[in-house]
């Protein structure tokens, strides 16, 4: 949801067409500063009961090359787990990054050990961050379950990491969710690897891109290659009953095409 007018105007606006979980930026999400937040606009917030969580913003690369892109990115991030901190938000999403051509391997390490550096500036926050499945674009990390789970390992500190898993992401990378084989296959790997004890939410996503295509385009729900199938599957699986699941399909400023998709995935329970 957007929060134009004040983040506590995306809850608002998900309260107006029946939300049950909210996804939102706590700042620009294109720029690598946002103005601190005003203790009105916290109160505000917090009057809320809307389930509710963040997404950082897109220019943050914790595997970054170049030295200045990837301090702006450390600061970034910092300032963006002290707002979600003090909104008691329980956890904030993060693209695990892009290597650049300096390959997965010293990505991987790169980006655990800067999410070190930051838990370690931040120790007795309650927020966690959420590593995102990626579709695998160019030198993007976190396209494979195993890469999630490296990271994880590396920074050792479960009680400020998890993970959040795209539909469309998935699939993008090659997970087929489409038949009750591949969905299994998929959650078996995941269970091996990550664990699903680290799954803290979802993005139910269509796509436009084949399977394996590591295209990220997102599609309304069954509208796209992944189909009703899939998110009937997941909509029915109990061991995700208790997660939050929010949409990041094409948007409208009537908010009629989120009321479509909602109702779509409602109707597969």
């Amino acid at each position: 949801m957007s929060t134009a007018g004040g983040v506590d105007k995306a809850l608002e606006r998900g309260e107006s067409i029946g939300c049950t979980a909210v996804q939102l930026f706590v700042k620009n999400n294109n720029q690598w500063v946002g103005k601190p937040l005003e203790k009105e606009t916290i109160e505000r917030f917090k009057t809320h009961k809307l389930l509710s969580f963040a997404h950082t913003g897109y220019l943050i690369n914790l595997a970054a090359t170049n030295p200045d892109n990837l301090e702006k990115s450390l600061q970034s991030l910092r300032q963006e787990l002290d707002l979600a901190e003090s909104l008691s938000l329980p956890f904030t999403v993060l693209h695990p990054g892009s290597h650049l051509g300096a390959g997965e391997e010293a990505g991987l390490k790169k980006v655990a050990l800067n999410i070190k550096e930051l838990l370690g500036q931040t120790k007795g926050y309650k927020v966690k961050i959420a590593l995102e499945t990626t579709a695998g674009q160019g030198t993007n990390l976190g396209y494979k379950f195993a890469h999630l789970a490296e990271i994880l390992d590396l920074v050792g500190q479960p009680a400020r990491m998890g993970v959040c898993f795209d539909t469309c992401h998935a699939f993008a990378a090659g997970y087929d969710l489409r038949t009750a084989e591949g969905y299994h296959t998929t959650w078996e790997e995941f269970k091996k690897t990550v664990g699903l004890k680290n799954l803290l939410a979802f993005h139910l996503n269509d796509t436009q891109g084949e399977l394996g295509s590591k295209k990220d385009r997102h599609e309304h729900i069954g509208k796209g290659k992944l189909g009703l199938e899939a998110f009937r599957l997941l909509m029915n699986d109990e061991r995700f009953v208790h997660l939050p699941m929010v949409l990041e399909t094409p948007k409208d400023p009537d908010l009629k095409q989120d009321v479509e998709n909602l109702t779509v995935l409602r109707s597969l329970l």
